[in-house]
């Protein structure tokens, strides 16, 4: 196949460790950190499907908004006294999330390849805007797209399709990467072509078709450009 023209980055769990919050969690509840970071993410998922499906969008919150929530719920679920200082803590960590070491070099690599970069997620404008700036990747991305101009989530089309209109490309031209397997087939579906980083040795959905390949660092990106990559 060509190579891909584009590549479109997921960012919370892809370009940013979602589980990093883990660590201060921890501290502020400790032998709860890992439950706590584990129940907050997928509550926060669970609840960008919920506005997105109920009444076609109509109880629509911005991503920053559904993370305040899905922390809230986590920490009623496991019993935890949430204050307004820990909560405020938590938030302020979620805001500037660990990035994953490989980001910085992969986006270099692709940068002096001539190669379209850009995010697509779920968060809204503000905390992408936060999280490129702290892990030192302004300058390496041609476009950073939020869903939050069309009201709607991944894996609504419509969250895709943000890509093809920014990129001026066919989503056969684009290559989306997530680390998140639910993504990687949304967008398969879709019709971009997909790299699903599986850093935590997980089995893919078993609702749909494979991803385009299956890799474990962001730097299997490159292995789609040149065959110099292909054992990385």
């Amino acid at each position: 196949m060509d190579q891909p023209r584009a590549v479109l980055f997921d960012a919370y769990g892809t370009l940013f460790d979602v589980y990093s919050v883990g660590l201060l969690a921890e501290q502020l509840f400790p032998g709860q950190g890992q439950a706590l970071s584990v129940l907050w993410r997928d509550k926060q998922i669970e609840y960008t499907r919920l506005v997105t499906t109920s009444n076609d969008g109509a109880h629509y919150q911005p991503f920053w908004e559904l993370t305040r929530a899905g922390l809230r719920y986590a920490c009623k679920r496991l019993g935890l006294q949430l204050t307004a200082e820990r909560e405020q803590q938590l938030m302020n960590e979620y805001r500037h999330l660990s990035a994953f070491p490989e980001n910085r070099e992969v986006l270099q690599e692709l940068r002096a390849r001539e190669v379209t970069t850009g995010i697509l997620s779920n968060g809204d404008p503000q905390m992408l805007g936060v999280a490129v700036r702290s892990a030192g990747l302004e300058g390496l991305l041609d476009h950073v797209l939020s869903v939050d101009t069309v009201r709607k989530y991944k894996t609504h089309p419509d969250a895709y399709r943000l890509g093809t209109q920014a990129t001026k490309k066919t989503a056969g031209q684009i290559l989306f990467v997530s680390c998140n397997a639910w993504d990687a087939l949304g967008a398969t579906w879709f019709g971009y072509r997909t790299l699903w980083v599986n850093r935590y040795q997980l089995p893919f959905e078993e609702l749909g078709p494979q991803p385009t390949r299956i890799g474990t660092t962001l730097r299997d990106v490159l292995a789609f450009f040149d065959s110099q990559y292909q054992e990385l």
